[in-house]
């Protein structure tokens, strides 16, 4: 159950080539706490102290080293032969994720520079490179404790205080290179159309003025049967092209819809000619879905979806935020479903792209939000704003993604009840976003204090049904902004008011186990049954709500010193999931 160009452990999974070389494993590492390699040039000669496994930050037991205190700079060595080969092609140094500011060198020479912890970034490292010998690559990672960088949960003081955790300095997602030509594509925005029964791709294509005649095509496949073959002409480098998917080989239009039942995908395959000669071929795939929202409810391909998502932050044990492979992202994606969710609320991370695959293979829903700052100034805004538009275009064409989530629970916006220049900065977030994406909806606060939002979400640790119901049995009072959403919190920040929404509860629960090595929200309980039954007492009071149309439980697996979890952190079931399953169903 893969698409038709799938390649294991590929880090770019909706854009493949075939000509390609991972870099992860061992690479040699420094500290350098008095920031004087650059001083040094250690970019020129690089002496390491230690060896380390990437893309495992040193952190993290997984890379070799395991030590969890802050070094504000650090450096990575490798030597990558190039074969002669090469010759005629550009090579592309690609970076999955770097936290927070990455400087790369190779062969002494700086090529790049990128900021931002959590976005995908490349060079092109051809004028650098000698061609049939070993070719150094040099990078500095520099990392902060500020609150104004975007950091999620990630720690800024020594030790983890309640639901922040070790930080991630470095390299954490996959390291590789690329060999294409001048004139190649370099990105294809894939937007599917189901009432219409089109697909629109965006290109962009480099080297438009290299010469030649350049013709870029796309061969649209459904289960291996041609669907449909376009070209075009590229006489500049960005053009769009409609495609039209109305085709014998499709059978019944709506069997093609993706959903978390039927979740069918499109191959498409590009190749950009040049005088007729082949020049590149990238491979990708997408879904034929559509997220709206009508009379307070969202709607899947037009048909209403009540939502049950469970919370997930993506850590663990031995690599904390990186994947220790990719059949552990597999693993998670069949939990949750195997729990009886349908959904997922990446929490504060954006995870690893081989994860949004799997997502979309196996119908996983996904709502995106991105990594929190926590104090808000004109640098916060400057470097979330950067970061968060990268990552939607990133992983725009992902049709489990179904809602993006900028920003939680007022964090790095502390005073946006009131103060009109948060309010201001949530609502150009959300219009920016929709500039990129009008399709999807756009939650600018989730959990209370909402300004212009798509969704009207709401986090609630009350720890009975009982409860519950007595705080949202009469939900307009909530909604109205005349009583909290919880003990606290006002659904809207003043000036902004319900204009009916879909409602969520998209955090309650937390429940965990007794014990004196973690916590979770309210009181700890002390056997299953006991957990079961408040589990399904507050499961039962959601779905009692007719106004509600969707939930996400906390959470997924136990975090470091947050034991909530319905797995353990090394992914050990705490209770039956079949039991777990019932109870969503039900």
């Amino acid at each position: 159950m893969t698409t038709a160009a799938y390649i294991k452990d590929y880090p770019r999974p909706q854009f493949v080539r075939e000509n390609w070389l991972n870099l992860n494993g061992e690479w040699s590492f420094r500290f350098d706490d008095r920031n004087m390699g650059e001083r040094e040039r250690w970019h020129s000669k690089f002496e390491g102290t230690h060896t380390i496994n990437v893309p495992f930050t040193y952190e993290t037991q997984a890379s070799g080293i395991g030590e969890e205190a802050f070094h504000p700079y650090v450096w990575y060595h490798k030597s990558v032969h190039i074969p002669k080969e090469a010759e005629g092609k550009r090579v592309i140094l690609h970076f999955q994720a770097v936290d927070y500011v990455a400087k790369v060198w190779v062969n002494g020479d700086l090529v790049g520079r990128h900021q931002g912890g959590y976005a995908a970034f490349s060079f092109d490292v051809t004028p650098y490179l000698t061609l049939g010998a070993d070719n150094r690559i040099t990078v500095k990672a520099e990392d902060s404790n500020s609150c104004t960088q975007p950091r999620g949960k990630q720690r800024w003081t020594k030790d983890n205080f309640e639901c922040f955790y070790v930080q991630t300095t470095g390299i954490w997602q996959t390291v590789w290179l690329e060999y294409v030509d001048a004139r190649r594509l370099d990105s294809v925005k894939i937007t599917p159309d189901i009432d219409r029964q089109v697909v629109r791709f965006d290109y962009e294509v480099n080297g438009v003025d290299e010469g030649g005649d350049l013709k870029l095509e796309a061969i649209v496949t459904l289960k291996g049967k041609p669907v449909k073959r376009v070209s075009l002409t590229m006489d500049r480098p960005c053009l769009t092209v409609e495609v039209d998917l109305v085709h014998e080989a499709n059978g019944p239009w709506k069997r093609n819809f993706w959903s978390p039942q039927k979740p069918a995908l499109y191959d498409v395959e590009f190749i950009l000619y040049s005088d007729d000669a082949v020049v590149d071929r990238v491979f990708s795939y997408f879904g034929m879905r559509k997220i709206s929202i009508e009379n307070g409810k969202v709607l899947l391909n037009n048909v209403p979806i009540y939502q049950k998502l469970i919370l997930d932050q993506g850590y663990w044990t031995e690599s904390h935020l990186t994947p220790p492979s990719e059949e552990a992202l597999i693993e998670d994606i069949d939990k949750i479903l195997e729990m009886g969710y349908n959904g997922v609320r990446k929490h504060m991370k954006i995870e690893d792209a081989r994860f949004l695959y799997w997502c979309d293979v196996k119908g996983l829903l996904v709502w995106s939000e991105m990594a929190a700052t926590f104090e808000f100034h004109d640098r916060a805004v400057d470097a979330f704003t950067k970061e968060w538009l990268e990552i939607v275009k990133q992983q725009y064409n992902h049709p489990s993604i179904i809602t993006w989530v900028p920003f939680n629970e007022s964090w790095g916006i502390s005073s946006i009840l009131r103060d009109k220049r948060q309010q201001k900065f949530t609502e150009g977030i959300y219009h920016l976003t929709k500039s990129i994406d009008p399709y999807r909806p756009v939650i600018t606060n989730d959990g209370w204090e909402h300004t212009v939002s798509d969704i009207l979400t709401l986090h609630d640790y009350v720890e009975t049904g009982e409860g519950f119901q007595k705080r949202y049995g009469k939900i307009d009072a909530v909604v109205g902004n005349e009583t909290t959403c919880n003990q606290w919190k006002y659904a809207f920040a003043e000036g902004y008011r319900y204009q009916g929404q879909p409602i969520m509860i998209t955090e309650f629960g937390g429940i965990a186990y007794q014990s004196d090595k973690g916590w979770g929200y309210g009181r700890q309980v002390d056997s299953d049954e006991e957990f079961l039954k408040r589990f399904e007492g507050l499961t039962r009071a959601i779905k009692s709500v007719d106004s509600i149309c969707g939930y996400c439980y906390t959470q997924l697996t136990d975090v470091q010193q947050e034991i909530n979890g319905l797995l353990t952190e090394d992914r050990k079931p705490k209770v039956p999931l079949e039991k777990i399953r019932e109870i969503n169903l039900a």
